[in-house]
């Protein structure tokens, strides 16, 4: 091979390193060695590999906790584990925490030889991992993947699973509340896709009439119906080779649901008023801020589309869940606003901070982003003040105090309604709870309300 692909072996015996080393550069590959995990991790900061292949069980260090700090600090490499004391929960734990695969001692060559290749097939190179070590280098890994801000320990989560399933061609749902940036996250899985070169198309669900959804999901030929003046290319043959975008899937008709499953079951199509069947290439991504479990069992979502669509199931934690990248959102929006305004706003002062460390943000990142551009606007210093974020601050806090306030009622004015009976909503469930002794179906019971129901306020209101 001119460019051979690049594989480091991690093993504390001699003789597996050399027969490893042997057996890949006979296949044509370049092979090193290290005989313990600090040596490994040394050589892939240095330069990056296309494959790992690590034993379980070594001195100074497992294959697995290895597996972990690759993760990380940013490494993502495709990762083969190898042990001769195989376990039910070695290998559980492998899997989970991103390993391509765990094999046992002694093992078949040819099998190994399949899985190296297969490994390396769904793996970035190393050329296109040097970019992300460089970034580990300079110390900016923790702050921004792909456009998407964030150093909480959630991100980064969401960061390593993004990596791990973009150069798959599973299919994504990604849920999480409005605001949450999940078209962010769709955009980076395409972009670090194999598909990236090719077109990624978001078609927003709840924006086009049912009547008009197949003519501009699927195109339509002319004369197919009255207006149809001409040949229309539908969007899914835009993104031909590439990634659709599902945005608020949730929001489909049943009809509309029907048909699209069928695009992905069949991986073909056919435009409005025509005979002629287009090949659907194409990853669909899909995004709700609905619960979709909960509307397949509702009736309210087709189960086989679901699971169809949620192949990979990725959740985007809402922003009172990572409250520890709130200050450097703030940051990278206000110096988006100062630019974009043109004023010389360098900082937010510490109570600014403060104010912002104790809101509950319902509107999520899109909410932090409105009120630093407000604040920006607003502002006749090069410091943010209290007084520049226009923010409901104090009636969540009174929202707080009213829960304890079981004689004076008076909190609840300055709340609004909707703050108030969310309150007493959630104060009555959680005393119900406590009656019953933490029974939902009891607890349901006694506020006289239906399962399902008290099942769904418990997750919204968060209550343990």
């Amino acid at each position: 091979m001119s460019n051979p692909r690049k594989i480091l072996v991690v093993d504390d015996e001699l003789s597996m390193r050399e027969f490893l080393k042997i057996l890949l550069e006979k296949e044509g590959y370049f092979a090193q060695t290290a005989a313990n995990t600090a040596d490994a991790l040394a050589i892939l900061r240095q330069s990056p590999v296309d494959l790992v292949i690590s034993d379980i069980k070594m001195p100074g260090g497992s294959g697995l906790s290895f597996l972990e700090e690759m993760r990380a600090t940013g490494l993502h490499a495709p990762l083969i584990l190898i042990t001769a004391y195989a376990s039910p929960e070695d290998a559980v734990r492998a899997m989970k925490g991103g390993a391509y695969d765990y094999i046992t001692k002694p093992f078949n060559v040819a099998e190994i030889k399949t899985i190296i290749k297969n490994a390396l097939a769904s793996g970035k190179s190393a050329s296109e991992q040097a970019d992300s070590v460089s970034s580990l280098q300079n110390g900016s890994v923790t702050t921004s993947f792909q456009g998407i801000i964030g150093q909480s320990p959630e991100m980064k989560k969401i960061f390593d699973l993004i990596s791990r399933i973009a150069p798959t061609h599973a299919n994504v749902l990604i849920q999480g509340e409005s605001g949450t940036g999940k078209e962010l996250v769709a955009r980076a899985i395409h972009d670090l896709s194999k598909a990236a070169s090719h077109k990624f198309v978001p078609i927003v669900c709840n924006a086009i009439p049912e009547s008009l959804f197949e003519s501009e999901v699927f195109g339509h030929v002319k004369g197919s119906f009255t207006g149809a003046l001409a040949n229309k290319t539908g969007l899914f043959a835009e993104a031909n080779n590439g990634s659709v975008f599902l945005d608020e899937v949730g929001e489909l008709t049943p009809m509309i649901q029907t048909k699209l499953l069928r695009i992905i079951q069949e991986r073909e199509f056919k435009p409005v008023g025509s005979n002629e069947t287009i090949k659907a290439n194409v990853r669909i991504i899909s995004a709700s801020n609905r619960d979709l479990e909960e509307e397949v069992m509702d009736k309210h979502f087709r189960e086989d589309l679901f699971y169809r669509l949620a192949v990979v199931p990725l959740r985007v934690p809402p922003l009172r869940e990572r409250k520890g990248d709130v200050p450097l959102l703030a940051e990278h929006f206000l110096q988006k606003y100062s630019a974009l305004f043109g004023k010389e706003v360098s900082a937010l002062s510490s109570y600014a901070m403060e104010v912002l460390m104790e809101y509950d943000f319902p509107g999520n990142v899109r909410e932090l982003e409105n009120i630093i551009e407000r604040g920006v606007a607003l502002s006749n210093s090069n410091i943010i003040l209290p007084e520049s974020l226009t923010l409901a601050a104090h009636k969540r806090k009174n929202v707080a105090a009213a829960a304890h306030d079981d004689e004076n009622h008076s909190g609840y004015f300055a709340m609004g309604l909707d703050d108030a009976v969310a309150c007493l909503e959630k104060k009555l469930i959680t005393q119900a709870l406590q009656q019953a002794n933490g029974s939902k179906m009891k607890a349901a019971e006694l506020l006289k309300v239906s399962f399902r129901s008290i099942r769904y306020k418990i997750k919204k209101y968060e209550i343990n």
